[in-house]
This record gives structure tokens, sequence and C-alpha cells, in this order.
């Protein structure tokens, strides 16, 4: 066999490509995928190598829209890492670094999850070792309702979150359908389990319709509201009432709308802006210093819109929020902590689209960085 060793690069190349895209093309017209009469094949088989692709164009200038989809379809079908044809072993490449995914959860490396437990221990909430933790996250989502529409979509949500949470290494529990009666008993079923002990935080992730209040129940309606009041999470999940959890993340995430309103304005280059003139008190600020521990800490909680507004959803992908939520957790969630993550969600929704609405994080009292560490 000849030594390639001292060719030009440019030159073996050039061999290689033309060689590579002759094959494609006999194949094509071997197959007939083209369906091209045989005084057709004849002239793309006798043409010289360089005039061949000139040749099979000129045939299938009538079949443009079929051409392209069968070229596509067959270089995407070429094993990414061989072909028919050798290349010499200087030009040999690697894996393509491009052709990662996005669509899966992005690992943290070990040396980077010991690295960042030593240099940042006193910051950082304590992760438990993998073999012996028992992480719980729970999903409630209601899609049908006695007196409100459909939501079409959810179950994408709930695929998707499921998916997710399980990559992070929880043990994730769906319930469905539920009154907010219902919805309180699984709250407080889920909150006394003993694997909590053993476990260093948890998911809580609520996905129905809404008001600014709380989340909707199955018969929610004007005349006869369904609701699960925010405030019944939080004091079921507190250091008062779930004891397992004290100290540990307590993550809420929240896909409904919280009014009517479809949060966004045109506006101009004036100055002038509206003040917020609201304030607030602090609240059980003499009760709370009875107890050794703060009633509500290590909580937060993601909502999908602003209060007031309205979040979307899309009835053959899912909701808006939660798509972004989960594709920002892939990407991100090896290197970043939790509030890091949440804003780059709501990073994406910064420019209004078709329908606009800004995620927002609620009742944050975390007094460390909560690392997920995918992996570890």
């Amino acid at each position: 066999m000849a030594d390639t060793r001292n060719k030009n690069p440019l030159k073996i190349l050039e061999s290689v490509g033309k060689e590579l895209i002759t094959g494609v093309l006999d194949d094509l017209v071997g197959k007939n995928v083209l369906k091209l009469e045989e005084e057709e094949k004849k002239k793309i088989y006798d043409a010289k190598l360089e005039d061949k692709a000139r040749v099979l164009v000129d045939s299938m200038r009538q079949k443009r829209h079929e051409a392209g989809q069968i070229f596509v379809q067959t270089f995407l079908n070429i094993e990414k890492n061989s072909t028919s044809i050798k290349a010499p072993e200087e030009i040999v490449t690697g894996p393509d670094e491009s052709a990662e995914t996005t669509d899966t959860l992005k690992p943290c490396p070990h040396e980077e999850f010991l690295k960042l437990c030593k240099e940042r221990a006193e910051e950082i909430y304590p992760i438990k070792e993998i073999k012996s933790r028992t992480r719980l996250a729970l999903i409630i989502c209601n899609t049908e309702f006695d007196h409100l529409p459909l939501r079409n979509g959810a179950a994408h949500d709930i695929m998707g979150m499921k998916g997710l949470l399980e990559g992070l290494g929880y043990s994730v529990d769906v319930e469905e359908k539920l009154t907010a009666r219902d919805m309180e008993s699984v709250l407080c079923r889920f909150a006394a389990r003993e694997e909590h002990k053993s476990s260093d935080s948890t998911f809580l992730v609520f996905m129905s319709h809404g008001i600014l209040d709380g989340i909707c129940g199955t018969m929610h309606s004007d005349e006869k509201p369904d609701v699960l009041p925010y405030d019944t999470i939080f004091r079921i999940f507190n250091n008062r009432n779930c004891l397992s959890l004290k100290d540990k993340p307590k993550v809420i995430i929240v896909q409904a709308c919280r009014g009517a309103n479809r949060g966004e304005l045109w506006v101009s280059d004036s100055p002038a802006a509206l003040a917020d003139s609201s304030s607030q008190s602090p609240e059980n600020l003499e009760e709370d210093a009875i107890y050794k521990t703060h009633v509500e800490k290590d909580f937060i909680a993601f909502c999908s819109s602003t209060p007031h507004n309205v979040s979307w959803r899309d009835i053959t992908k899912g909701s808006l929020f939660i798509t972004q939520l989960i594709t920002c957790f892939q990407k991100y969630s090896w290197r970043c902590h939790l509030e890091e993550v949440f804003r780059k969600v709501q990073k994406s929704f910064e420019k209004p689209n078709v329908k606009a609405q800004m995620p927002t994080i609620e009742r944050l009292s975390m007094t460390r960085y909560f690392y997920l560490f995918p992996g570890n």
C-alpha cells in the first residue's frame, strides 16, 4: 500500500470526497429511488467521475422536492464513524462534539462534584451519598375538570418532568384528577414518608388551572371554588409539620395561571414609570421568635408567571414554562446551582414572543446554594 503521509492533505480530502459522493450517487441510481428512466440511468453510469453529479442533476430537475428529501435522508443514514471508503489515517477524526444532544441531562463530572463540595462546603446544601439516599418527588397534575377547560398537552408536561426528576435521582410519585381536599391529603401523606429522613431534598410539582392564591382542584367553578391555597403547601412542609425535611431544600414548581391578565404591554421610550407603592410587613415575627428554628425555611417556589397573569400551554408539546425548565435543567444543572438554573429559564422568556409570560421565583428562604450534581 502506498504511503500517503507526504501527500497534500487537501488532495486526499478531495479524492475521498469525490469517491464518497460518487458512491452515494451510484447507490441512488442503482436502487432507482428517483425512479429514473433506463436511458437516464445509462447516461449517469457512462458519465466521467467529474461529470456524474451534473448529469444526475440534469435528470432530476423535474423532481426537485423528492430529490432533496432523498439526498438528506441518504446522508443521514451513513454511519457517523464509518463509510464504504477507508480514509487515510491522517484524516480519521474522533467523535463529532457538535453532535451532543440537548434533550438529555448532562452529568456533572465526579471531579467537579468533589471540588465544589470541598471548596464551597459552607455555602452549599450537603448532598447525601447516592447509594444510601432516598430522594422523593411528587407531581400533581389536573388535566380534566368538571367546569373548566381540558388542559390539552398536560401529558407532555408529566412525562417530561417525571423523566427529568428521575434523571436527577428522585423516585417520582404522580397524582392526577384531584380536588383541593384530595391534593391536601396527598401532600400530607407525602410529607409523612419515612424516606425523607434519608433524603437530602424534595421536589413538589403542581400543574393545573390556577388563580392568584392557589391551585384549582377538578371541581372548581366561580360559584363553588375548589382551590388549594399556596399557604397550605408551605404549611404542610414547614419545619413544624415535616421535621424529616428540616434544613433540606424543598423545591416547589407551579405551572398554573395566577390571574387573567396577559402579562404584556406596549411601552414607549418615556422615562416615566409606575411605582409599586405596596409594602410588605413581616408576618409571624413574634411567633417565629419562640422557636429555635424558623418555621418556614429552605423553600424556593418557581411559578410559571407573575401574579395576576396567565401561563401558556402548547396543546401538542406541553407548557412553555415546563418545556424551558426541563431544557435548562438538562443543559445547566451539572454546573449551576438551582437559582442560576431558574434565572436561565427567566432569561429565555425575557423578550415577549407571540405569548408573553415571566416565570417568578417566590418565597425564597434557602440559606445556601442547592446544587443537584446530576450523576453524583
